[in-house]
């Protein structure tokens, strides 16, 4: 079996990287961790044109037919740039309207997924286990929060937030809802739809986090071929040498792994995938980090940018225990 992307894979994920490449994505995540959501939004907009958006989306709801290969080496792209904003949410919450218009309520998706999949308007995501909190609220247009309701979970558009809290990350601004808000949906249909937008979410997160995992290790090999100590690379050093092999075979564990679960969408297949991802990166991060030395600790370092997103994209939509627990529930 051939497992590569296709030659039409291929060119949409050079398309993505030129693309990111020429955005300047460090002072687009700078300004998106200072409260200015100007440069972020703009790239929003080039990255919603190029169809990353709708990738999550049937074409019956203007999307590109639900393209969960396609979204993995998507969001794997936006990983090794380095994009802000709520990405995974934006994945979530198109496979969540999407499933409720499949499942025979349409009216959330005719209202809302027009905007989200032209990047007109930028929506995150609150589920519950999500401790409350929602990310970048601050500058998105619309927050959906889905609440436990008395007779079954709701789906509510929040009328505002509260203040942002600090992340692992700056780029990564949490607040929580106010609560209250429309009711969107309620009931058996939505806890399906709810479902639906986790296993897409968590492919986004895994595939994101390999992106992040081969942009950090990337990095971290010409930075120990260029710094020498003892008159020669550090890179040459035994020890050096071994750290980078381990990283690189967890990168190169994860990501077929998360290839292999865009293709079923198995919810075991993509906890497995999550978690080998998120280690991936956890474990790539803390290689750049030590092998930085101090330099690696400074916020002027792009570095920095990528180091910050490792732990929390771990933990996301799924920690390594959540999710390993899942494996063994599934195969006793």
């Amino acid at each position: 079996m051939r497992f590569l992307p296709t030659a039409e894979q291929r060119d949409f994920t050079r398309s993505l990287d030129a693309l990111l490449t020429a955005s300047d994505t460090p002072s687009v995540v700078r300004s998106w961790s200072a409260g200015d959501p100007g440069p972020g939004r703009a790239l929003w907009a080039r990255l919603a044109e190029a169809g990353v958006f709708a990738l999550a989306a049937p074409e019956a709801q203007d999307g590109m037919g639900r393209l969960p290969v396609e979204l993995a080496l998507a969001y794997r792209e936006l990983g090794r740039h380095a994009v802000p904003g709520p990405l995974v949410e934006t994945a979530a919450v198109t496979a969540l309207l999407s499933h409720l218009a499949d499942a025979g309520d349409p009216a959330p998706a005719k209202r809302l997924l027009p905007g989200v999949l032209t990047g007109e308007s930028v929506v995150t995501l609150g589920v519950p286990g999500g401790g409350g909190y929602v990310l970048d609220a601050e500058g998105a247009d619309v927050v959906l929060v889905v609440k436990a309701g008395a007779t079954g979970p709701e789906l509510r558009l929040a009328p505002g937030h509260g203040p942002v809290h600090p992340s692992l990350d700056p780029a990564r601004r949490l607040a929580r809802p106010d609560p209250g808000g429309e009711l969107l949906a309620a009931g058996p249909l939505l806890a399906e739809a709810v479902g639906c937008a986790v296993r897409w979410a968590r492919l986004a997160a895994a595939a994101q986090a390999v992106g992040v995992a081969e942009e950090l290790l990337r990095r971290t090999v010409a930075y120990v071929k260029q710094r020498t100590q003892f008159g020669v690379p550090i890179g040459s050093f035994q020890a050096v040498k071994h750290r980078l092999a381990d990283t690189l075979l967890a990168v190169e564990f994860a990501r077929p792994l998360v290839y292999g679960a865009a293709l079923t969408l198995a919810p075991a297949d993509l906890a497995a995938a999550k978690a080998a991802a998120g280690e991936a990166a956890y474990a790539s991060s803390r290689a750049a980090l030590q092998l930085h030395g101090a330099i690696g600790y400074t916020e002027e370092l792009d570095l920095s940018l990528w180091l910050r997103k490792a732990r929390p994209l771990r933990d996301a939509w799924g920690t390594p225990a959540e999710c390993r627990a899942e494996i063994l529930a599934a195969h006793p």
